[in-house]
């Protein structure tokens, strides 16, 4: 069961990595790539909807909600532009570093917004 488990979570990475690849490319449609980008974000976030130390629903996102995600992504991608990145990811093409590091500071200031908005609205709230 471990194992099995294991293979899924590394071709889900590698499924992580071919949205990134077709988020890229100049043919996906605008819809498509929105929905990668929320996939994408949500993926690398290291903030989740259900945190991780609440028993078994911690879980649920990582093995329901990104899986959920990158299959409604996969069916959102043409399958000539899913095809093609998927051919080049096994040739060895990677998401650059730099791209990796940038969408987490992405995330990072997204959460620290949608944090910061929350904390004012009850603050502006109770001195209302």
């Amino acid at each position: 069961m471990l194992e099995t488990l294991k293979r899924h979570v590394v071709r889900l990475k590698g499924h992580v990595d071919v949205l990134f690849m077709a988020y890229l490319d100049k043919r996906t449609p605008w819809h498509a790539k929105l929905w990668v980008l929320l996939v994408i974000s949500y993926a690398v976030s290291p903030i989740d909807l259900l945190p991780d130390f609440i028993p078994v629903l911690g879980m649920l996102d990582d093995i329901i909600l990104i899986p959920l995600g990158v299959a409604v992504a996969i069916r959102l991608i043409p399958r000539a532009i899913w095809e093609d990145c998927k051919r080049q990811h096994a040739d060895g093409m990677r998401i650059p570093t730099r791209y990796r590091i940038i969408g987490m500071i992405v995330v990072l200031l997204l959460w620290s917004l949608l944090i910061f908005t929350i904390y004012r609205s009850i603050h502006e709230t109770r001195t209302a």
